[in-house]
């Protein structure tokens, strides 16, 4: 059979549907014998059927998020007023356990041009309590907001210091391992990542490596005290260096006649050769009142004999959020994170108020005119509102505004402002 693009969307969702339904008949054997565990079938918030015993389970669930953006200024090339309306997740997943200790999770992402991906296929083994070892591909661990899911982060799109380098959460399309752990108040992982078409003149894959710590002596809703540190390395050479950002609107590469995704530092091919980035994070949540913080830096260095100069990128954010109707938003150690917001009037459902400031800067950039070195910077300040309806409709707004510093437009914009509206389904 010949798998051509136009059926490739039609394929991937068929296979989904029969992945499913097997997966689904597996979890429930012996549900038909009367000395079989009992199996308990729950509909809220998608499907889910498991064993009393928990020696199996299966989950069926989803989300979709369809956005709404206005951007002028620096986030176009003419600087003229412009909007995009697309989905920016449709996506499909499948999670559960077999015998007690196995889980497995797939995600299957539709894009709006009718094709599929793969956003994660993995399988993990539990059974070495407290740590679990998953392989397959999956998202590496880096950062606070990066490992809240995008369900839950309180702005519409995550900060744009992860844009310094957003290899360091990118699974590449590649395969990776890792190992991961919680005992008391700490968790930890470490993980390698193998990139997709990614190797070195001798045929050797180019890695990505991960390390992540978190220690969190108040680790519940509400009451949250959060620290942690994240290190990233590749190996890889012969890489552009290049840095670009979308200064938290999407919509401006989703518009791909007059959106515009300003360059902090320009492509030079083959002037770097070697690339790391490590993190700083904090959190603390007391009620309904939320703060978390987080700092990167990444460094970039330049062959020898290079024209160019080691780049070093600084990044970092803080974001205040309440919840006016006194809900607090959920933490889960396991994966040092925070979760949802339940409301508990299912009538008005939960507001939620947030703004968050993003700095990020680029030294020894590139070179200007006269050959000299110069660093960029841009500055961020997003204010939101999110409406949790209940507990699978979010519907949020938020508000940007930019300022930067040697990056502009075609226009020679550095400033601009943004409207991003959200309306999200989850299952």
């Amino acid at each position: 059979m010949i798998c051509t693009q136009k059926n490739a969307g039609a394929y991937s969702a068929s296979a989904a549907s029969v992945l499913a339904l097997l997966v689904s008949a597996h979890a429930s054997a012996g549900s038909v014998i009367t000395d079989g565990p009992d199996i308990t079938i729950k509909t809220k918030g998608g499907f889910e059927a498991a064993a009393v015993d928990k020696s199996f389970s299966f989950k069926l669930g989803g989300r979709i998020q369809a956005d709404f953006d206005q951007f002028d200024g620096i986030y176009t090339k003419n600087g003229k007023s412009a909007n995009e309306a697309y989905f920016r997740r449709a996506t499909l997943e499948l999670s559960g356990n077999a015998y007690h200790h196995w889980q497995y999770a797939f995600k299957l992402n539709f894009a709006e041009d009718g094709s599929s991906k793969w956003d994660e296929a993995s399988i993990a083994y539990a059974g070495f309590k407290p740590v679990q070892l998953k392989v397959g591909r999956f998202d590496p661990d880096f950062g606070l907001e990066k490992a809240t899911s995008s369900k839950w982060i309180s702005t519409i799109e995550r900060s744009i210091i992860y844009d310094a380098g957003d290899w360091v959460n990118d699974k590449q399309d590649g395969m990776g391992v890792q190992v991961s752990g919680t005992v008391s108040m700490f968790y930890g992982s470490a993980g390698i990542n193998r990139a997709k078409n990614n190797e070195d003149a001798n045929g050797n894959n180019n890695n990505t490596y991960n390390l992540r710590g978190v220690i969190a002596p108040m680790a519940e809703a509400g009451n949250v005290l959060h620290f942690g540190l994240s290190y990233a390395q590749r190996s890889t050479e012969d890489f552009d260096g290049r840095i670009r950002s979308r200064l938290g609107v999407r919509g401006t590469t989703e518009d791909t006649k007059n959106g515009n995704r300003p360059t902090f530092a320009s492509s030079r091919a083959g002037q770097f050769d070697n690339d790391s980035a490590w993190g700083l994070e904090a959190a603390y949540a007391l009620g309904p009142f939320s703060a978390q913080s987080e700092y990167l830096r990444r460094n970039i260095t330049a062959k020898s004999g290079s024209i160019m100069k080691d780049r070093q990128v600084d990044g970092y954010n803080v974001q205040l959020a309440y919840t006016l109707t006194g809900e607090a938003r959920g933490y889960k150690l396991a994966g040092g994170k925070f979760d949802s917001i339940k409301p508990s009037n299912k009538h008005i459902g939960a507001w939620e108020l947030v703004y968050r400031y993003d700095h990020l800067t680029v030294t020894d950039a590139d070179l200007d005119t006269s050959g000299r070195f110069y660093d960029t910077k841009a500055k961020v300040h997003t204010l939101g509102m999110n409406w949790y309806a209940n507990d699978s409709i979010k519907v949020s707004a938020n508000y940007l505004t930019v300022n930067a510093d040697q990056v502009a437009n075609a226009a020679n914009d550095d400033s601009g402002d943004g409207i991003s509206l959200r309306v999200q389904y989850v299952f």
